[in-house]
């Protein structure tokens, strides 16, 4: 029987590689369900393509073009909204969903994932930002594996696989520094959305490279990191890596240090969360080791004040990281939109975390309520 795959915004960078990998391995994948925000065209030839079961546009002003555009698809489901994103993931045939989704979006349905009991492939690291201790409590009630999507965590999770109890001693998180890395602070000052969207070695989503870029993403994977495998703040380093070889690794008690190289490619821990344990065929290109030398250094969270916060609010807990993520999703657009500076951005979001209600045991609700609380405070700094 193929494993059936609902994948969680199926239009981005995750969701499209994904499709790579099932196009590699149909004998062993199928499709059940596609979901986009806006991209209608796009989901409309993926699911021309792949004869989903069902396809979700959540943005319900593209029901009526998604329709039209599938009227020649009589056996593909179409829905529309919020609701019915949410409502799809817990369909009988699927085995594993993909929680590709961009942002705080991403957390509904993937917590309807994990009461479903489905299998979770989380590339959506919002949703561990948000709310990990919710999410980690919820997959453990549920018994609801969630394997690790990101580069950096998938590499983690392939060092610590065989070495059971072994005690941890530090987890190595690997950062390729971002197009910034060597700008002075006056520098900054003046950088653009463009100029932030040339990533030096990843191909990844508009909103995401610039997170990259402020090392904010880098700040929300040691979140991740935290939840994904239980290890607290002061024993995750950060490692500006530029030639995003070293994906990441583990520093063990007897002072061994496991790491997972590999060319910059999504589909491989894409591939091994679908496949784990067993390690299938991937096509493309190989690491050659001759051809560069690896290069470490520590960051310089004074001028990339974003990865501080990052830690900050994991050191606050309650529902201060979702603060923090509720802000930077609205900094964030700005950026890219010029309503915002480099620079004002952690501002902001530092104001933010200054202002906001902050709540040490928040529930689904308090999540809900701080995510718009931020996102009001923040837009209203812009």
């Amino acid at each position: 029987m193929k494993q059936q795959i609902c994948i969680l915004g199926s239009t981005g960078s995750i969701g499209t590689q994904a499709l790579d990998v099932i196009r590699q391995h149909n004998d062993l994948y199928e499709v059940y369900c596609l979901t986009a925000n806006n991209r209608v065209d796009q989901l409309a030839a993926q699911a021309h393509e792949f004869k989903p079961a069902a396809v979700v546009i959540a943005n319900e002003a593209h029901y009526g073009r998604l329709k039209e555009l599938l009227s020649d698809e009589p056996d593909i489901k179409v829905y529309a909204g919020a609701a019915a994103l949410e409502q799809i993931v817990e369909a009988q045939p699927v085995d594993m969903v993909l929680a590709a989704m961009v942002g705080y979006a991403g957390l509904a349905p993937t917590i309807r994932a994990i009461k479903a009991r489905k299998k979770i492939c989380l590339a959506n690291k919002e949703t561990l930002v948000v709310a990990g201790e919710l999410i980690t409590r919820l997959a453990m009630e549920y018994h609801a594996p969630i394997l690790p999507v990101d580069s950096e965590h998938s590499a983690i999770f392939q060092c610590l696989v065989g070495e059971d109890m072994n005690e941890v001693e530090k987890l190595l998180l690997t950062c390729s520094g971002g197009p910034f890395r060597n700008f002075t602070a006056e520098q900054l000052a003046h950088v653009t959305a463009a100029d932030a969207l040339r990533h030096p070695t990843w191909d990844m989503g508009a909103k995401i490279t610039i997170d990259s870029a402020t090392l904010m993403n880098k700040g929300f994977e040691v979140m991740e990191a935290k939840w994904l495998f239980g290890i607290p703040a002061d024993k995750i380093q950060v490692l500006i890596h530029p030639q995003s070889v070293v994906h990441s690794a583990v520093q063990y008690a007897d002072g061994a240090v496991k790491a997972q190289l590999g060319v910059p490619d999504m589909r491989l821990p894409i591939q091994y969360a679908f496949s784990f344990p067993q390690r299938l065929h991937l096509d493309g290109p190989r690491l050659d080791l001759f051809s560069r030398p690896l290069e470490f250094f520590e960051p310089d969270m004074r001028k990339f004040k974003c990865l501080a916060l990052a830690y900050e609010a994991l050191n606050k807990g309650g529902n201060m990281a979702c603060i923090l993520n509720a802000s930077n999703e609205v900094v964030n657009a700005a950026f890219r939109e010029d309503r915002c500076s480099f620079l004002a951005m952690a501002d902001i979001i530092e104001r933010t975390m200054q202002r906001a209600t902050f709540i040490e045991a928040p529930d689904y609700e308090a999540y809900v309520a701080t995510d718009a609380e931020a996102r009001r405070i923040a837009a209203e700094m812009l």
